[in-house]
């Protein structure tokens, strides 16, 4: 028996937590490679339906892509705005577009994953989640469904090129989408390959998360490495009634040339009338966000005996967090609650405690209005000047 003190260390109260980042890349691609051990490099650097990891280098990794196919002009856009984490699954060039659909979508029988439904299983993989998904110039709209499932699952977003040879068009096309995790972008550059516009986007959108964060939307940033656009779109701050100003109002996020070329456009393809809260890049990626911070707060305290102290405990670490999201600014509030009239003394002896989290995002400052009036105001003291 043990005579004399003993101490016995416990640590409750707020968790601290780290830094949540949506930066990460995932793309699908096709390459060849002229020659035999050129083929066989590419083989070796990114694998048929493998989940691939380009941490940093991303020019380098490009280099590795072959002289075929999409991936390397796809890397070299990417490097041209930033340097992110990337998870590359390559895929085969099928006989024909139907076939190249197919391998680019994907499939999985539980076991084996192809196309896009591997990155689905990076994060198990590489220890990454890809957030911002593309496949540039392999986007067409079967792709582009089944990227916003793979998005969805996720909790990430979709970057994909609208089709149309005129505004018109384009804003047709959009018509086939409701998803809230999709942005649409058109024209494409004068790029000789397709989808350059779509691989600087992500890019871009990796780089503003790593410089400002996940609340700025992608739009009115400048663009690396864009010379022209492969057809010319009209553009006025103050005309709603510009080939920009019509696919604003349509959902469909634009390139402008001023002060050098940037994307213009906050919008997502969610409906306005029955999904208005999402309509914003910025919210959708806010929610996001947020859900990964809900788990990092959440997940200390599962498993762990619920007394009051530890319901406390979370609710703190919670509401704290929240508040230094405040504070920088990425959030403009949200607060986490434990209602009494929705924990029955049932539920929660069987260990299911409801939480209630309200949140609202940062709006982007999308269009100011000003009024302007004319007035003779200013000449009242006129006379009096002249003493």
């Amino acid at each position: 028996m043990a005579h004399g003190l003993t101490i016995t260390e416990s640590a409750t109260g707020p968790r601290a937590l780290g830094e949540v980042s949506l930066a990460v890349i995932g793309i699908v691609a096709t390459a060849t490679a002229v020659g035999a051990p050129a083929q066989a490099a590419l083989d070796e650097a990114f694998p048929l339906n493998t989940p691939v990891l380009i941490t940093g280098g991303v020019d380098v990794a490009a280099g590795k892509a072959g002289t075929g196919g999409t991936l390397g002009p796809v890397l070299r856009a990417i490097s041209d705005q930033a340097s992110p984490v990337i998870v590359v699954v390559r895929v085969a060039t099928g006989a024909d577009a139907a076939a190249t659909n197919t391998n680019v979508i994907g499939s999985t029988d539980g076991t084996a994953f192809t196309g896009l439904q591997a990155l689905a299983v990076a994060e198990q993989r590489l220890g990454v989640k890809p957030q911002i998904i593309a496949a540039p110039g392999l986007d067409t709209q079967p792709v582009i469904e089944e990227m916003v499932s793979i998005a969805k699952k996720l909790r990430g977003f979709v970057y994909a090129a609208a089709e149309g040879d005129d505004v018109a068009e384009v804003l047709t096309y959009r018509e086939n989408f409701g998803h809230r995790e999709l942005m649409l972008i058109w024209p494409d550059t004068e790029a000789a390959f397709t989808g350059d516009i779509v691989a600087r986007a992500i890019g871009l959108r990796a780089q503003i998360d790593e410089t400002v964060g996940w609340h700025k939307t992608i739009s009115n940033v400048p663009l690396v490495g864009v010379t022209g656009l492969d057809r010319d779109i009209s553009f006025d701050l103050t005309d709603p009634s510009t080939d920009a100003g019509a696919l604003n109002g349509g959902e469909i996020t634009t390139i402008i040339r001023q002060n050098g070329f940037r994307l213009w456009g906050n919008r997502t393809c969610a409906d306005p009338l029955t999904n208005p809260s999402f309509v914003f890049e910025s919210a959708v990626r806010t929610s996001h966000a947020l859900q990964e911070i809900i788990a990092q707060i959440v997940s200390p305290f599962i498993d762990q005996p619920m007394t009051v102290g530890l319901i406390k405990d979370l609710l703190e670490t919670g509401n704290a967090r929240f508040r230094q999201l405040v504070v920088q600014g990425v959030i403009q509030g949200a607060e986490m609650f434990f209602d009494a009239d929705q924990n029955s003394a049932q539920e929660l002896a069987a260990g299911r405690p409801r939480f209630r989290i309200q949140f609202t995002p940062v709006a982007p400052l999308e269009n100011p209005n000003v009024d302007l009036a004319i007035t003779d105001f200013y000449y009242t003291d006129f006379a009096d000047q002249l003493v």
